[in-house]
């Protein structure tokens, strides 16, 4: 048998780029052999196996074929004759059909180390058709590798759009679609991983709500950008940048989604959005319900949708609405929910044209307006011998004269 490194690993060592996982290629072995060599099976469809010291994995060569619709649909072939070639043209790009053989010499039939040069995300072979999913995955791709220069090579670009026209995109399962969205907010980029799936019309399947935004005015007074999506991919490399450290895509998420209310604004009301931020709330149930987003990341999303020009205008706040802001996000039992939510409506406000680096003082105040409220300490209206409602109604009222309070002494030029 012969072994080879491929994929991900192969590209990302060519490209000098980190990587953590190693997949590997079997030509000319059989199951029986790789079981007798320790390997353990795990393959469902096809097989692969771990090697049993180091755990990487270890797929036969094989070849697919198209038998049904979305990415499921295929049918797998295993044997000792298929060749490395034979196994590589079935993958997605040029630059992941790259092998190395245990010689550290590369095999590259297909030009991937040419198009990893010109920085050109290309299609392997017209097979890149029969898999949805591989437009998901470019568009990741796209995300993580923009800052290298790459972008998706214009007959892959076509193709793509062939396959949405072709209703493929209509066949993809939820948990995929929000695996591979997940994994493309975490990147440097995740803008442009948006942006691939709108230029293909594969966000017009997936994601109506957020691709509707674009050519929808906004007063330019407020965001001279103008238009909506715009506005919301800015929003999105704020997130980044707020989040750069650890890559939360739960705030990337609620970046994303959190104007949504204003691809229903009535048409006679623009470029104004009164209310949006209600409209927005079940455009985002929608888009969580239907994509199965988890709960952390549908929760917080909710939150921004809905309170983020509360937030905005925090020192306009009566102490009394900023201890409801308070309570709908839940931070006086979740604290730990507060620096998240804040990092979004931050992002938003400097995700317009001209504001990238404004102030935020909101986000040190709100932060202060939910100590004071958890400094209140209900031991001395208990003594007073309220319970019940009586109690609860104490608790509130200390807690709107602690914001009061604050609100005081606060430093009217960070207002």
């Amino acid at each position: 048998m012969d072994v080879y490194l491929v994929g991900g690993a192969v590209r990302d060592e060519l490209l000098g780029f980190p990587f953590h996982e190693r997949d590997w290629v079997v030509v000319g072995a059989t199951p029986e052999q790789m079981l007798a060599e320790g390997f353990t099976p795990v393959g469902k469809d096809f097989p692969v196996f771990l090697h049993g010291t180091t755990r990487e994995e270890y797929a036969l060569a094989r070849t697919e074929r198209k038998s049904g619709r979305g990415y499921t649909g295929f049918t797998f072939h295993t044997d000792v004759s298929v060749s490395l070639e034979e196994d590589l043209i079935r993958r997605d790009l040029t630059i992941n059909a790259i092998a190395k053989n245990t010689e550290g010499e590369f095999i590259d039939p297909y030009g991937g180390r040419q198009d990893i040069e010109n920085r050109m995300l290309r299609h392997v072979s017209p097979a890149f058709a029969e898999d949805p999913v591989r437009i998901l995955r470019i568009a990741r791709f796209a995300a993580r590798y923009h800052q290298l220069g790459f972008v998706v090579a214009p007959e892959t670009q076509a193709l793509m759009q062939s396959m949405v026209d072709a209703g493929e995109v209509d066949h993809l399962v939820a948990e995929r679609v929000w695996k591979e969205m997940q994994r493309a907010l975490a990147e440097p980029n995740p803008e442009i991983f948006i942006e691939v799936l709108r230029a293909c019309g594969a966000l017009a399947r997936l994601m109506p709500e957020l691709d509707c935004l674009w050519g929808v005015p906004q007063r330019a007074e407020y965001h001279p950008e103008i238009d909506t999506g715009v506005h919301t991919l800015l929003t999105l490399q704020q997130a980044v940048l707020l989040t750069a450290t650890d890559a939360d895509t739960r705030v990337r998420f609620a970046a994303l989604v959190h104007d949504l209310g204003k691809g229903v604004t009535p048409v006679d009301e623009l470029p104004r959005h009164i209310a949006h931020e209600h409209r927005g709330i079940p455009l985002v149930k929608a888009v969580c319900a239907r994509l199965g987003v988890p709960k952390e990341h549908r929760d917080l999303a909710l939150a921004v949708t809905g309170q983020h020009l509360n937030c905005h205008r925090l020192f306009e706040l009566k102490p009394a609405t900023v201890l409801k802001m308070l309570q709908a996000l839940d931070a006086l039992r979740r604290p730990e929910r507060l620096p998240l939510f804040v990092a979004a409506c931050k992002a938003d406000a400097r995700g317009r044209t001209g504001f990238e680096a404004a102030p935020y003082p909101q986000a040190e105040y709100l932060a202060a307006a939910l100590a004071a409220c958890l400094a209140v300490k209900p031991d001395k209206l208990m003594a007073q011998g309220l319970t019940g409602k009586a109690l609860g109604d104490g608790i509130n009222h200390a807690r709107i004269a602690a914001i009061a309070k604050l609100k005081d002494e606060w430093p009217a030029a960070s207002q």
